[in-house]
């Protein structure tokens, strides 16, 4: 099962009701549990253990500075983010023109991107009217649910 699958399916199981989802396929069988470890009969997994750093001899421990969490930067404006996953394309073939450049005025409802899936092409529509800021794609690219693609301020 390859791992862009394996994403969508993990999103799907997160942001739905659903607490646990078995797939089997002839790659193999995936089991995917929401809200952590289940306990099955009463035990719970045995912990994994690494190996400890073993200091020099003579040498006193040093504790590890703490590594500060990134800092996602969210854009400004709005984002239209994709429905789901597939590949990105900025025209309806691929000698056209693009839909939208960086500086185009777009209304919602405006055909501004096309995501294929599965041998369909779904044309994404501006969801907010405004100018297009930024294109977060490149054309053929492959997107995932929920992924930014344009700007719209």
């Amino acid at each position: 099962m390859d791992l862009r699958k394996l994403k969508t399916l993990i999103d799907l199981v997160s942001d739905s009701n659903v607490s646990e989802l078995e797939i089997t396929e002839a790659e193999g069988k995936v089991r995917i549990v929401k809200g952590g470890v289940p306990m099955v009969q009463g035990y719970a997994p045995a912990p994994v253990y690494g190996a400890a750093p073993v200091a020099a001899p003579g040498t006193a421990p040093v504790a590890a500075a703490p590594v500060p969490a990134a800092v996602v930067e969210e854009p400004a404006g709005h984002t239209v983010k994709s429905p789901m996953v597939g590949t990105f394309y900025r025209s309806s073939s691929p000698g056209a023109k693009a839909f939208v450049e960086v500086g185009d005025a777009v209304k919602e409802g405006d055909t501004i991107c096309i995501v294929e899936a599965m041998k369909i092409l779904n044309e994404i529509e501006a969801d907010k009217s405004g100018t297009i800021s930024r294109i977060l794609c490149e054309n053929g690219q492959a997107v995932e649910y929920g992924q930014p693609l344009f700007i719209i301020e």
